[in-house]
């Protein structure tokens, strides 16, 4: 718990590594996992003589971001170099957008989750959205004296997107990231693999006295590697430097290097200023001049985002704030929930509960994505309606389900058939079960009439194991009821 006299305040430079098939300036493959140097030529290795060419993809997708994001486009920019000396970094600089970005002064809208489940809306500004090129990888062994390098990385594509400082909180914070990852997967630019570096996060801290106007001095912590660690590094620095200030000390603008092993941070080096890049344009690339027709068709593109969807599951279908994010965790898996809904055949409720439930349960424990299954909409909806008319029981529809995810074509109807799965719903036939159960559990009778209430579902429990799953539940405890008041 942070000290109440104090305010945290935080800006976020997010890095997504596009999904386009080459690299930004050169015909390189664009992929994660190939051999070690196997994709790289003198273009993204900055021989000399040889000159980029940009790959308009990166462009368009870039665009994307920013119209999703509300930003105005700038249809005249340029590419500028940003000069730094490091060992993944072969050209002794990176191209990237300095004082025109492609992208500028945007927003977003979040839904933030508070401690008690209620949820609030929060509009955050985006400074800028710009493109510029991926560096190498540093590798470290512990057989080898030193550290090697991995160039494939270089000249990926990169989109980085520059938030106002308008966080108050680490809840903020990850709700904002969240909802930018989910942003860049629904309009399919970015995987954001995190565990692959495809989108990475640079947190900005500092921390000012209640009602104060004035920004404190701000730490970076460099490449943040999970959403959840994002969290725990804003809390941990935020308490530093308010531990730092009571004591009398004074806070320097610095990097950090944020260990979430270790839960602490370090210090890297003092923090540079934009001079110290010594940007100036690059003068191997033309100017970027965009039509006002193409910059609008890529706009005329953008579905709904996933920030707009989660306001209306939760307002229409009546749906938690957290079964609306699983709903929303992949674009296919969204999509199947609104064709699901948009059937008519049963309940936005009972497609919620399964899809967050079971289908999403046996995705994760089989490492599985929605389109790796067999299921249809179809063939899902028409399940749920026939557990919902209690034509078959939960039970007996999570053995459908089994059915249904694996084989192709299958229907619910003829496998509850084959399976003998349908519900025991005539009155009749329950009556003589409840009969039979209820002359063999005297015991149990007299202890309900006692007043021990767990006695009824002992006896449902019965009733269920008569007829093997099959009778319905709540038929059998209305007559259950009945037998109790009559006897």
């Amino acid at each position: 718990m942070l000290n109440p006299n104090y305010e945290v305040v935080v800006g976020l430079e997010v890095h997504a590594e596009l999904n386009t098939e080459s690299k930004i300036y050169c015909s390189c493959k664009n992929a994660f996992g190939l051999e070690v140097n196997s994709q790289c030529c003198p273009i993204c290795m900055g021989m000399p003589g040889t000159l980029p060419t940009l790959n308009m993809q990166v462009v368009e997708y870039a665009i994307k971001m920013g119209h999703a994001l509300h930003c105005n486009i700038h249809r005249i920019c340029k590419q500028d170099r940003k000069n730094y000396f490091y060992p993944d970094l072969p050209k002794s600089y990176q191209i990237s957008q300095f004082d025109i970005p492609l992208c500028e002064t945007g927003y977003l809208d979040v839904l933030v989750e508070n401690p008690d489940k209620s949820s609030y809306q929060k509009r955050f500004g985006v400074t800028r959205i710009h493109i510029e090129e991926d560096a190498g990888k540093l590798l470290h062994s512990a057989n080898i004296d030193g550290s090697l390098v991995d160039f494939n990385r270089c000249g990926v594509p990169l989109i980085e997107i520059v938030s106002e400082p308008d966080f108050r909180s680490s809840a903020e914070a990850h709700a904002y990231l969240e909802t930018i990852k989910s942003i860049l997967q629904y309009l399919d630019i970015s995987d954001c693999k995190m565990e692959q570096g495809s989108i990475r996060a640079d947190v900005n801290v500092s921390v000012r006295k209640k009602g104060s106007k004035e920004f404190g001095t701000r730490v970076e912590m460099k490449n943040v590697n999970s959403f959840s660690a994002v969290v725990r590094a804003i809390d941990y620095e935020a308490a530093r430097q308010i531990e730092v200030l009571e004591n009398g000390g004074e806070i320097f603008q610095e990097t950090r290097r944020w260990d979430d092993a270790k839960g602490e941070n370090v210090l890297l080096r003092s923090k540079e200023d934009s001079q110290d890049y010594r940007y100036f344009p690059e003068p191997d690339l033309p100017t970027i001049v965009l039509e006002q027709e193409y910059v609008d068709g890529i706009k005329e593109s953008i579905p709904e985002l996933p920030n707009i969807k989660l306001i209306r599951f939760t307002q229409d279908f009546g749906i938690s704030y957290d079964e609306a994010q699983v709903l929303l965790e992949e674009p296919e898996k969204c999509a199947f929930f609104e064709e699901s809904v948009a059937k008519k055949v049963c309940s936005p409720k009972i497609i919620c509960n399964w899809m967050v439930g079971d289908l999403t349960k046996y995705l994760r424990e089989k490492k599985l994505s929605l389109g790796d299954t067999a299921l249809t909409v179809d063939a899902f909806t028409a399940l749920l309606k026939m557990i919902e008319e209690g034509k078959i029981s939960n039970a007996a529809g999570k053995q459908v389900f089994e059915v249904l995810l694996t084989q192709e074509h299958a229907d619910p109807a003829k496998i509850v058939e084959e399976k003998g799965l349908a519900q025991i719903s005539d009155d009749s036939a329950l009556q003589a079960v409840v009969d039979q159960v209820c002359e063999a559990n005297q015991k149990s009778i007299q202890d309900y009439k006692n007043g021990k209430t767990n006695a009824l579902g002992y006896l449902t429990g019965q009733c269920m194991k008569a007829t093997k799953g099959k009778g319905n539940p709540a038929k059998m405890k209305e007559l259950l009821l009945e037998y109790l008041q009559t006897h």
